[in-house]
């Protein structure tokens, strides 16, 4: 199952996160002592792959302990909302009559007591049927009777059913609804007209039977327990969970590692934080080598008594131990090497271990410095990737194969290129488990992916929020931490396209940014461009800004780079102010979408198929009483549509709603197993691109 989005209330520094949406990846952007790790911490709790007990000390929020220890399970501390597998949502339509769409998504809930509760946001219980429901079932039977005729030997059957219709269609007055109690006494009149023994060739009867049949269906509808209710359900939704592998920087390997101390810190339970992390990572690497410390201990011990001479029969079973362990633990390296290998593509390292007496020793190659250096003598960035993939490749394999990833502030110790390099290994990863990464390193921001960067902050009653939202809360000094390592994020995307020779297109806004970076990769995918540098999309926010960042961006051969804007009367009067200022020997960089679109005030998102845009409205707008698909028309900008269609249905549209649209839209194409693109519209796109691309 899928992570969709979560909730942390009532932990630690949490009162109320307020829901945090997931992606592929996803990161958590806060300053030290935001109360990112207390995001994550929750969310391992909900089902950890390894250990994660709830520790009510440290767990209990402390403005309320009193309240929470005194009922810990009026106290959920994590919320969680998934999407089925289609396994699972299969079982489930099976175990409760529901439908897929009403079957999914699932909220899952953890309480202090340690109890889950299962809830489905999509179903809501019917307690009563509508009259114009009832009258509906009552009209087609009458429908159907009238037209029927009786057997000679029935009869008054077929007149008395049609008086029993009538009555039960006029009721008692202006009935609403009809409860169980109710459709009890509308189906008594119909089972009293049932004959003891109808005859074999009756056609009334059958359609009586029906009748029965469909008001006691209504019936069971109203008086059947809640999916939620069932336990049968929530056994599966609760064993189909996805397990939670947190790792924290605190946990590195040591090269030299002392055996009996690690034999007493993995009996203790009173260890500190970083004891604790590193005795677990210690666990999991004896693990691996399917060799307990005391076991390595013991298949190394030498002869006990120095001033005795032990015979030959001694020296070799003491010989043939050493051997055996000699062999398990060079089996153990090679397959370490080989499987790291295939799981980090930026070196080829090799691992050796050993045991010497009460030692024990890692040691490391690589096909540059082939000489074997001891672990800690190689750069600590290895020491965390090599720690971090023992927890990974123990805690997340077998049944834990589709675990989360939780990762606090990783690679803090790499170089920035290295963190780079994290960042773009993160995205291969997602390919078979969902990460969910804190951090407050810009180098660890992607500012291709800035929609799936959540701002953690401090917000004014002292407790830990999170928001989607990067543009705002700058001026606030609780949020100024996330947004500064944002902006830095920026900035060095910006520094990249002078530095290292990318080519930037100047875009209006960050709506258009998403959604051109998302064109380019449908594009680069479907080989439609290959373009030789890497193009990056730096929103301008303004005619005046754009100037700024075009000077910027020409660099010292004052080559300017591409502008595209949107075709509506904003973008046209920035047109005419670039194309009459900065640009004013350079006319045609300056282009608007309406080329590419084909009808005027056209804008960004009308260079998408409707058809692609209005599932993304629909799905980002889902609470709606009429659907946008419903009201949209062809051949017209989708913008004023969309304004003019949430108004009407009471959608509010603050100032980033464009952000979150094009982020629903670029997830949904890049998420979609099947092509959602036809040819003529990725010729029309590359036609774009090939112009955005002239340098002349």
């Amino acid at each position: 199952m899928r992570l969709r989005r979560f909730k942390v209330t009532n932990f630690r520094s949490v009162v109320d996160s307020g829901w945090i949406d997931a992606e592929r990846v996803t990161a958590l952007i806060g300053v030290n002592e935001s109360g990112k790790t207390n995001l994550l911490l929750p969310l391992w709790k909900l089902n950890p792959a390894r250990e994660g007990e709830i520790t009510p000390t440290s767990d209990y929020p402390k403005g309320n302990y009193a309240a929470v220890r005194a009922s810990p399970g009026s106290f959920p501390f994590i919320h969680a909302e998934f999407a089925l597998t289609d396994v699972v949502k299969t079982k489930l339509v099976e175990l409760t009559g529901l439908t897929e769409e009403t079957a999914g998504p699932v909220c899952v809930r953890r309480f202090f007591d340690g109890r889950h509760t299962v809830e489905f946001p999509n179903f809501k219980k019917a307690d009563a049927l509508c009259s114009a429901d009832l009258i509906a079932i009552l009209t087609a039977a009458e429908t159907d009777v009238s037209a029927m005729n009786q057997l000679n030997k029935e009869g008054s059957l077929k007149a008395d059913i049609q008086s029993a219709l009538a009555t039960a269609k006029q009721g008692d007055g202006p009935v609403s609804a009809y409860d169980a109690e109710a459709l009890d006494a509308v189906i008594a009149p119909f089972s009293a007209l049932l004959p003891e023994t109808p005859a074999s060739t009756s056609s009334i009867v059958p359609r009586l039977n029906l009748l029965i049949q469909d008001l006691h269906a209504a019936k069971s509808k109203l008086i059947a327990p809640a999916p939620n209710e069932i336990e049968e359900v929530k056994e599966l939704v609760i064993g189909g969970l996805p397990r939670f592998v947190y790792y924290s920087n605190y946990g590195n390997l040591d090269s030299e590692i002392y055996l009996p101390h690690v034999v007493q810190n993995l009996a203790r339970e009173d260890l500190g934080a970083k004891e604790a992390a590193k005795a677990r990572t210690l666990r999991v690497l004896f693990n691996f080598v399917q060799l307990q410390p005391k076991e390595i201990l013991e298949l190394g011990r030498d002869f006990k008594d120095p001033n005795r001479h032990p015979g030959d029969e001694e020296i070799a079973k003491i010989a043939t131990k050493k051997r055996e362990r000699t062999i398990l633990l060079n089996s153990a390296g090679t397959d370490l090497t080989k499987k790291f290998r295939d799981w980090w593509k930026q070196g080829n390292y090799t691992f050796e271990f050993q045991a010497d007496g009460d030692h024990f020793r890692i040691w490391v190659s690589d096909s540059k410095r082939p000489e074997k250096i001891e672990l800690e003598d190689r750069s600590s960035g290895l020491q965390w990737f090599l720690s971090f993939y023992l927890i990974f490749l123990v805690e997340s394999s077998g049944v834990h194969a589709d675990a989360i990833l939780l990762l606090d502030e990783p690679g803090l110790s790499l170089h920035p290129l290295a963190q780079r390099d994290l960042s773009a290994f993160f995205e291969s990863l997602a390919s078979t488990n969902q990460i969910i990464y804190t951090t407050h390193s810009p180098f660890l921001v992607d500012a291709d992916m800035l929609d799936r960067v959540r701002k953690v902050f401090v917000s004014e009653d002292g407790s830990t929020k999170s928001s989607p939202d990067l543009r705002q809360g700058s001026d606030d000094p609780r949020r100024a931490g996330a947004t500064y390592a944002i902006y830095s994020a920026l900035n060095m995307s910006l520094a990249e396209s002078i530095l290292y020779g990318c080519h930037p297109v100047i875009v209006e806004g960050p709506s258009d940014q998403h959604y051109l970076a998302l064109i380019k990769t449908v594009l680069i995918a479907n080989k439609k461009i290959t373009p030789k540098r890497e193009m990056v999309f730096p929103p301008s926010h303004g005619a005046n800004n754009a100037k700024v960042i075009a000077s910027i961006l020409g660099g010292k051969d004052q080559v300017l780079p591409n502008i595209l804007l949107d075709a509506d009367d904003t973008g046209k009067k920035m047109s005419r102010d670039l194309q009459n200022g900065l640009y004013q020997s350079a006319k045609t960089k300056v282009r608007t979408v309406e080329k590419y679109v084909g009808f005027a005030n056209s804008e960004i998102e009308d260079l998408f198929p409707q058809s692609f845009m209005v599932a993304a409205i629909d799905r980002w707008g889902r609470k709606a009483d009429m659907l946008f698909a419903d009201v949209v028309k062809s051949g017209e900008p989708i913008v004023p549509q969309i304004e003019v269609w949430a108004k009407a249905q009471g959608v509010p549209l603050d100032d980033g709603w464009k952000v979150d649209v094009a982020r629903e839209a670029k997830r949904r194409a890049l998420e979609s197993a099947k092509p959602l693109f036809d040819d003529a519209t990725l010729s029309n796109w590359a036609k774009l691109f090939e112009d955005l691309l002239s340098e002349s």
